[in-house]
């Protein structure tokens, strides 16, 4: 029977770099897939499905409150938004523009990235705190949590603070200066669910509000993610996100979501709005999550060391190039492998080598990260049954 790509003439992609959204996210598990469908054949009010996935996210992340999200850029946008305006929807009405409203937030230098941009479009003045010598080869020092406190005036709205495991300063020093004064953390942990235990960590260690992919190592839709932290800041955050065109006499969101007693009206479409999630994306977010953390660790890490090393024996020796487990990755929770090649005596880069296995068929994608270094590094989390060996064959047809 055809499928839907055949149908629309896009041929599939092998992936071996992982759930990046410029290769469409991860593969979800039919079980996902089955709970969209079933979410596709009614309708359902979705502060009502939003407040109900919420108390799920609360229960797993341990935050007060939880919120679905179309993904974790969403969520920057959405946290920084609840921090600017916290509950006021005169302020809501006005973003970006932020006159008159704390509108700073503060983040390390060695934090910035392409993503903050979902965070300078609230309409707030980024400022950068630290100089980080340890990236640019000067020094050891990064920037530390009592420059982040010294950065704090009347205008600062929220730190951000981007969650690596190479991060610095730590979040409890960041988190520790801010609350000092008053001032909520809002940590981008895109990326950042494994291990596990990651889902609790950040909450645990007393950030306001934290943002997830849903939709990478979570296993969930690709338009989706988590904003989950303080309760008031989850409102704020959804007021700016729900389709709010709708009469205040009609209009009943269930009290754990927005407390219509603490607000002085509704206000008018937020800045979020754009943002939107429908019903298939929250429920299947919700089952993904669920599925994620009821698994066995050490299974879900064997089963992407057992795909690895079908990759590795598949390949066998190449005459150009070495191909083995990232000694520093072997170990970890994702495996990875990382071909090296003689450039000069293959004959080709490692560039030109991703670039003939994206141009190739079957199509495959590789991770070109250190590609400069000579390396083209291979993983697992996208990967189906028999694709290693496919990845393999390509690879010997290419290195000879």
């Amino acid at each position: 029977m055809t499928n839907i790509y055949e149908e629309l003439g896009i041929e599939p992609i092998i992936n071996a770099v992982g759930p990046s959204t410029r290769l469409s996210g991860s593969i979800m598990r039919p079980e996902v897939a089955e709970a969209m469908r079933q979410a596709s054949e009614a309708c359902v009010d979705i502060a009502e499905l939003q407040a109900r996935a919420g108390e799920v996210i609360a229960e797993l992340t341990g935050a007060e409150a939880g919120y679905v999200t179309s993904g974790a850029a969403a969520g920057l946008l959405l946290g920084t938004a609840a921090c600017v305006t916290g509950l006021d929807p005169g302020k809501m009405n006005r973003l970006p523009d932020t006159t008159g409203m704390k509108n700073e937030v503060i983040m390390a230098r060695s934090h910035r990235n392409f993503y903050d941009h979902a965070v300078r479009s609230v309409g707030i003045e980024l400022v950068e705190v630290g100089i980080a010598d340890r990236f640019s080869g000067a020094g050891v020092r990064d920037a530390e949590g009592w420059e982040i406190g010294a950065a704090i005036t009347e205008r600062t709205a929220a730190i951000v603070y981007v969650a690596y495991p190479h991060t610095q300063p730590s979040l409890a020093s960041v988190v520790a200066a801010a609350h000092e004064k008053g001032v909520p953390v809002i940590v981008d942990a895109a990326g950042q669910v494994l291990p596990a235990e990651n889902l609790r960590h950040f909450i645990a260690e007393g950030a306001d509000l934290v943002a997830y992919s849903g939709g990478k190592t979570i296993g969930g839709p690709q338009s989706s993610g988590i904003l989950c932290g303080r309760r008031d800041l989850i409102q704020a955050a959804a007021l700016q996100h729900q389709d709010l065109d709708v009469m205040p006499e009609l209009w009943d969101p269930p009290a754990s979501l927005i407390d219509k007693s603490k607000l002085p009206g509704a206000p008018q479409h937020g800045i979020g709005r754009p943002c939107k999630v429908g019903k298939e994306e929250i429920a299947g977010l919700i089952k993904a999550l669920r599925l994620f953390v009821a698994e066995d660790p050490e299974e879900r890490r064997g089963r992407w060391l057992g795909l690895m090393q079908e990759l590795l024996d598949a390949c066998g020796t190449f005459q150009h190039a070495k191909i083995a487990f990232e000694v520093e990755r072997k170990r970890a929770e994702v495996p990875s492998v990382r071909l090296v090649l003689d450039e000069d005596a293959a004959g080709l880069t490692a560039l030109e080598l991703v670039k003939a296995l994206q141009e190739g068929r079957p199509r495959i994608a590789a991770n070109p990260t250190y590609v400069h270094d000579g390396a083209v590094v291979f993983g697992p989390t996208c990967l189906r049954a028999g694709e290693p060996e496919q990845v393999a064959q390509r690879l010997n047809e290419l290195l000879g």
